[in-house]
């Protein structure tokens, strides 16, 4: 099971951008799927989370300006990132808990996709 995040880049603030991220291999079933971050000199943050019944949680930074969704046919995982500011600067890492069709549940962490947001 691998987890492959795209769609970081560089964006001017109040801008936007979509990062997906799709879990790929052989899965049984996502229980969870969401997005971290670390910006330069900090520690990893939760941005937003989706649970397998659509049961969402945001960080207190984001909350109103993010959302999460999941397309599980897909296996998929996009998060919605509207009025970015220079503070949302920083990696973003997809992350999800699964259970493989021939391994047990556990964590599993996306590569990792930089955004950068410019004043």
């Amino acid at each position: 099971v691998q987890l492959q995040a795209s769609g970081g880049g560089l964006v001017q603030a109040g801008g936007s951008l979509r990062l997906p991220c799709a879990a790929a291999g052989r899965i049984s079933s996502i229980f969870r799927m969401g997005w971290y971050r670390q910006a330069p000199g900090k520690q990893r943050e939760l941005v937003a989370v989706i649970t397998s019944l659509d049961s969402t949680n945001y960080g207190d930074s984001v909350r109103g300006r993010f959302t999460i969704s999941r397309d599980n046919a897909k296996n998929t995982v996009y998060l919605q990132m509207n009025t970015l500011k220079p503070e949302d600067t920083g990696v973003y890492y997809c992350n999800a808990f699964i259970l493989g069709a021939t391994t047990p549940s556990r964590e599993y962490w996306g590569q990792g996709t930089l955004v950068t947001v410019s004043s």
